[in-house]
């Protein structure tokens, strides 16, 4: 099994890793409730996408 000839420095391992941080989603607003809903999806709060009602929410 192969084996590094020398050690990795910090720098290096810190540069390999820098693309596996955690990244905030983008969020949009909703143009109906003003909530904050991720792109393309339903509204979860109104049931609202693209102008049309998709999903039903019943009043408690």
């Amino acid at each position: 099994m192969p084996t590094p000839k020398k050690k990795t420095s910090k720098s290096k391992r810190d540069m390999r890793r820098s693309h596996d941080s955690i990244k905030m989603p983008n969020l949009a607003t909703c143009p109906q409730c003003h909530e904050p809903v991720l792109p393309h999806h339903v509204c979860l709060e109104c049931g609202i996408y693209d102008g049309k009602k998709i999903l039903i929410k019943e009043e408690k």
